[in-house]
């Protein structure tokens, strides 16, 4: 029957997710602790503590900049230098920013110039944040992170431990409204879900590796390597393309788990979230066949059996709402096959979600209404590629226009 290999296949996926999930999480480590007196500013530089630039592009952000800027004033290795590329802000940014460059020297604003032809926003506010740039690694973030004290210190660590020339992570993402909750978390499960780590890290594969654009921990030697951001200047999704840059500079990266480092309520509301997502989403996939295998992949292994469960739990009591829907019958004509396929999809696609919830401090109500969130982010993705082909996606009010041809 059809639905047994459906529900078969779906198995399998749920299954393979579950697993891949395990074997990553025992290799996505956190970043070393950092023992040692910390240098106070003025006594002179360590010749182990090198300067870290950190590259902010801000366009409208005078409810985040302070927030960020003042969390990595804050930590515990000095020697670093915040720079924000005020992207012709109609807000206070710039008045918040002059301010603040006025309270620490560490703090400079990167001359604003105007965008040019090509270019997305974001990456331009990088890219000459980074030519400004006099550290020997640049950090580039996004205004609505927010930093632990040891972040910078134990980032280097973390780099150090990998060696490689480019580390990022996904900070602690925090989630209000029902909308973010169902959404957000799904960054970790299809992170985790789909890229094996430990051959990430025995190849240099472009297309083996990822990071994430709120954190991109790089040595500015190997940024300018890779071609710094106008490698990829039409890009909404850095958090991919600056990591198959250097790799295919020849260069290693690598990943950890800064969720004790690093926090960012990404957006604020369901459309926010909506829209956010489908800037990048289906460029994160990079093509029309990985969209419809994911497409295919998702709804067989985590929203068709949960649909199956689900029916088969409303049994007779539900019998008069199936036949008045037209699909009376319908709760008591699976097979037994058909509900143990079923049920072990969603016990593997549940215990998947908790792990996940658990390790990355993400709301319970993600790992309930998990089908829920899956239908939403495939909806997201579809969404995302017609927003790609027709030139319609924007960042920060800024709609970027589809190339001739």
């Amino acid at each position: 029957m059809i639905l047994t290999v459906l529900l078969g296949i779906g198995c399998f996926a749920a299954l393979v997710a579950l697993v891949m999930v395990i074997v990553n999480l025992a290799q996505y480590h956190p970043a070393p602790e950092v023992t040692g007196p910390d240098q106070a500013a003025g006594q002179g530089q360590a010749a182990d503590e090198p300067l870290v630039s950190v590259c902010i592009p801000a366009r409208n952000e005078e409810a985040n900049i302070e927030q960020c800027v003042r969390s990595l004033l804050a930590g515990n290795h000095k020697w670093l230098e915040v720079l924000v590329y005020n992207d012709q802000s109609t807000d206070r940014t710039g008045e918040i920013l002059a301010r603040l460059a006025a309270e620490d020297p560490r703090v400079k604003a990167v001359p604003t110039l105007a965008l040019q032809d090509g270019w997305n926003g974001k990456q331009f506010g990088c890219q000459q944040a980074g030519n400004f740039a006099t550290g020997s690694w640049l950090l580039f973030t996004d205004a609505d992170v927010r930093f632990a004290p040891d972040a910078i210190a134990r980032t280097l660590a973390a780099a150090a431990a990998s060696k490689a020339d480019l580390v990022s992570t996904f900070p602690r993402q925090d989630t209000v409204t029902v909308g973010e909750k169902l959404v957000i978390p799904l960054i970790h499960f299809i992170l985790l879900s789909y890229l094996p780590i430990p051959r990430m890290r025995t190849t240099n594969d472009p297309a083996a590796c990822a990071g994430c654009g709120q954190f991109l921990f790089v040595r500015s030697e190997a940024w300018r390597a890779a071609g710094g951001h106008a490698a990829f200047k039409d890009s909404m999704h850095d958090g991919i393309k600056l990591p198959r840059a250097v790799r295919k500079a020849g260069l290693k990266t690598d990943l950890f788990d800064g969720t004790e480092l690093c926090r960012v309520r990404m957006y604020n509301g369901f459309g926010a979230t909506w829209r956010g997502f489908a800037k990048n989403a289906f460029e994160g996939l990079g093509s029309v066949t990985l969209l419809v295998v994911i497409t295919i992949m998702h709804m067989l292994g985590h929203v068709l059996p949960w649909l199956v469960v689900v029916l088969a739990l409303l049994g007779a009591a539900a019998s008069p709402l199936l036949d008045a829907a037209g699909l009376g019958g319908l709760a008591g004509a699976f097979t037994q096959t058909q509900l143990a396929l079923a049920i072990s999809a969603v016990v593997a696609a549940t215990l998947e979600r908790a792990m996940l919830a658990a390790r990355f401090q993400q709301s319970l109500l993600s790992v309930v209404l998990h089908p829920v969130g899956i239908t939403l982010m495939t909806l997201i993705q579809w969404h995302s590629l017609i927003l790609a082909k027709t030139g319609r996606r924007s960042w920060r009010g800024r709609t970027q226009v589809a190339a001739a041809g």
